[in-house]
């Protein structure tokens, strides 16, 4: 009995997934256990594995579409069963999907991008005629002012699809190249076109670039910058790695270090942890605290729920399984949503100071800078220490510069003498 599978959920918070690359075409034989296709969120990427064996009798959506949870991507079955019930239930992108059903047409498809660059010139789309064509090559063709009429749809049923947009802005590349020869017949010199390649962003990169941009353009931000005598936990660090195989503890870092402290200050300072919703304050009473991860696929904010209630070994350890998972894009797209303020650790990388972004509707971000050396007057005498920055940028309509300096302040405090915040 043919069976239809479905997007799958990852994640409360999430409505559609963005199918990256298929595994399988129409008259595969299919195992269970196979991985039929990938598929992004905006955070993560995962790999949806066939649960029946049989043959791929359906492909409902293509390679670049977004896909609602729960709809039908593609149907398993036995070969010669009727699949044009699943194909009709399936609308993706305000288009009915239509699946490939016979070798002929799938053949079709396939010998389609082998149209002529002249094909191309005068366009297949008639006057008049419905356009289909998917979401990824509709948006890369906004971005480069293409006209989709001019492009050769190679999709199913005649869909225009990523690569045939792709094509058409090489055709057009090409055309200007060749040009290039008679235009210099008139002019004395003419400057070498420029070589490039036009990559389409990726769907992370997309939420990047416009949670940074609404950030930046609708929060009043102002940033602060202090340091502190980081002796103490370079003292602590030091002890801990020389003992922790022996006691059974993580390997502690700065920044478990620093994201421990801020657990057990922040919410002495409720204004920062905090959301900001327009006309009301949303006050926390756990913190729940974001880690900015680099990822291979973008800048990723998991979240340590509840960590003032967590020791610093639970913190050390919960942060690395949640980097890790970051990395290789396996995490749950719930763990990245629900933090009530964020840290973001630079100081690895060398910085001695930058400008962290709000991750909103958050009121605040601390950055953690690098460790210097810097000299201050003991009994009179010019001493070396090691000194640790810290930008706290900080959400003014939401609080003043004065309660957001003493919590950086009440912060650098509690760092310089970490062994007493241990004690407590």
């Amino acid at each position: 009995m043919a069976t239809a599978v479905i997007m799958p959920r990852q994640g409360q918070s999430v409505e559609s997934c963005i199918i990256t690359k298929w595994n399988k075409k129409v008259g595969d034989s299919v195992a269970e256990g196979d991985i039929l296709f990938s598929y992004e969120t905006d955070k993560a990427s995962f790999e949806e594995e066939a649960k029946i064996s049989g043959t791929m009798l359906a492909i409902l959506a293509e390679e670049g579409d977004d896909v609602p949870c729960l709809e039908n991507v593609c149907v398993i079955g036995e070969p010669g069963e009727d699949v044009s019930g699943f194909a009709a239930a399936a609308t993706i992108g305000g288009e009915a999907a239509a699946p490939a059903q016979q070798e002929a047409s799938a053949a079709q498809a396939e010998a389609a991008p082998a149209a002529t660059p002249a094909a191309a010139a005068t366009g297949s789309i008639q006057e008049g005629e419905r356009i289909k064509i998917s979401p990824r090559a509709r948006g890369i063709a906004e971005n480069q002012n293409l006209d989709i009429k001019k492009a050769v749809p190679t999709g199913p049923n005649g869909r225009i699809i990523e690569r045939d947009i792709l094509t058409l802005s090489k055709l057009g590349a090409d055309a200007m190249v060749s040009a290039a020869p008679a235009a210099a017949s008139t002019a004395e010199a003419v400057a070498p076109a420029a070589e490039y390649e036009d990559v389409p962003l990726p769907n992370i990169r997309k939420v990047i670039a416009k949670s940074m941009h609404a950030s930046l353009s609708e929060m009043a931000q102002l940033t602060h910058s202090f340091s502190f005598d980081a002796t103490q936990i370079m003292a602590y660090r030091k002890l801990v790695k020389e003992n922790a195989e022996k006691i059974g503890l993580a390997n502690i870092t700065f920044n478990d270090i620093i994201l421990y402290a801020v657990s057990r200050v922040l919410p002495k300072h409720k204004d920062l942890n905090a959301h900001f919703l327009g006309d009301k304050m949303r006050y926390f009473t756990d913190v729940n605290l974001g880690m900015a991860v680099d990822t291979p696929r973008g800048l990723l904010v998991p979240t340590i729920f509840g960590a003032n209630k967590l020791s610093l070994n639970e913190i050390a350890l919960k942060a690395k399984e949640l980097a890790k998972q970051a990395q290789e894009g396996t995490i749950s797209p719930d763990l990245l949503s629900g933090a009530s303020f964020t840290v973001s650790n630079l100081g690895t990388f060398g910085v001695e100071h930058f400008t962290p972004v709000i991750n909103p509707p958050q009121t605040g971000i601390l950055g953690v800078n690098n460790i210097q050396t810097r000299l201050k007057m003991v009994d009179g005498e010019a001493v070396p220490y090691q000194a640790m920055g810290i930008s706290l940028t900080y959400d003014h309509r939401a609080l003043d510069g004065a309660p957001a300096s003493r919590f950086a302040q009440e912060l650098c405090k509690t760092l310089e003498n970490f062994m007493a915040l241990l004690a407590k």
